[in-house]
């Protein structure tokens, strides 16, 4: 089907890993209670840390690892805003 040698299943199971790991930082900073930036900033470390992975250790995904990237700045940034101003947190 794709011109990269990834079945479709593996295509999924590469794009699941990262939403599931991402609820289970959320899940364990509500049972620790941590600040919402810390929690963002981990979230945001573990998408830059899955881009870089999805890039070099198997087969190259570039545009999952852009969106990854992309994902670690909204992260970063919104962990930024609520460090600053917790009261623009919904969360």
């Amino acid at each position: 089907m794709s011109h990269l040698d990834v079945d479709i299943i593996d295509f999924l199971i590469l794009t699941i890993i990262p939403v599931a790991m991402l609820f289970v930082i959320e899940m364990i900073c509500r049972v620790i209670k941590t600040p919402s930036w810390i929690k963002l900033t981990v979230q945001g470390i573990v998408m830059v840390i899955f881009a870089i992975g999805y890039v070099t250790v198997i087969t190259p995904h570039i545009l999952t690892s852009l969106c990854l990237l992309a994902l670690g700045a909204a992260l970063f940034y919104q962990a930024r805003r609520v460090k600053i101003d917790p009261k623009k947190s919904n969360y």
